[in-house]
């Protein structure tokens, strides 16, 4: 029989193959065993069980997202950044040269066309990244210049451009404020007791949702209790709390 034809399925239910089987396909249905009968449900192949390892985009994606939510500068994915650009530069100059081609089908135009959005998404992904650090480094810039342990985290266009938007932004607070202050006041680093600091440094103690990539030690929470993460598990936890496990790559923020 044809599986192919519209009756097939119409078939398995006449009443003559009904007398042939002693059993009609809507009987058999009602007879099959419930999903929760107690049916010991075979284990998955352990190909499945494996971890498929993240492609160069996909690690991409999660170093933007953990960017995006952490409230402090992470480091740069500078190597990560240039493969991709390589490989977009590559894709671009090859879809620009089958665009030109006279002898390109309808189908390959289609085709053209989503890679050519592929590489637009993955553009979108790149620049949005890269924003966001420069943000967090010219909200941070003094920090980040008295700080050289932050420093190694950034690149080196980084950090210069980290140490010429704190001079501008010197320089344009002495001229427009601090030049009219008592000598004793002119200047930002001074932390005088019950005045909060003029140097704007990242909120350590923000709360943010933390995803467990894989079974993490407990962690100890500032009230003193213990969280248990494990892989899947979605967490509430102060940024400082689980700084460690996303320089491990063990959790991610969502």
């Amino acid at each position: 029989m044809d599986i192919d034809d519209d009756d097939f399925f119409t078939n398995l239910d006449r009443p003559g193959r009904a007398a042939n089987n002693n059993n009609t396909f809507q009987e058999r249905l009602r007879q099959a065993p419930r999903d929760d009968d107690g049916a010991e449900i075979p284990d998955a192949p352990p190909f499945m069980l494996e971890e498929e390892e993240e492609t160069p985009l996909q690690q991409l994606i999660r170093h933007w997202m953990n960017e995006r939510h952490s409230p402090d500068i992470l480091p740069n994915e500078g190597e990560l950044l240039a493969g991709l650009l390589d490989h977009i530069r590559s894709q671009s100059e090859t879809v620009q040269l089958l665009r030109t081609d006279p002898m390109s089908s309808e189908e390959e135009h289609f085709r053209i066309m989503l890679v050519q959005t592929e590489v637009e998404r993955v553009k979108f992904i790149v620049r949005s990244y890269l924003r966001t650090r420069l943000f967090k480094i010219e909200k941070f810039a003094r920090y980040i210049m008295t700080n050289p342990e932050v420093q190694q985290r950034l690149s080196e266009s980084e950090v210069e451009h980290a140490r010429r938007f704190a001079r501008l932004t010197d320089q344009h607070f002495y001229h427009s404020v601090l030049q009219s202050l008592p000598e004793t006041q002119q200047t930002l680093d001074d932390q005088p007791p019950f005045v909060p600091s003029m140097v704007t440094e990242p909120d350590k103690a923000r709360a943010v949702f933390v995803l467990a990539r894989q079974d993490c030690p407990p962690v100890r929470l500032p009230d003193g209790t213990a969280l248990d993460m494990r892989k899947g598990h979605i967490s509430l936890t102060p940024y400082s709390v689980v700084e460690q496990l996303i320089a491990r790559g063990e959790v991610e923020l969502v």
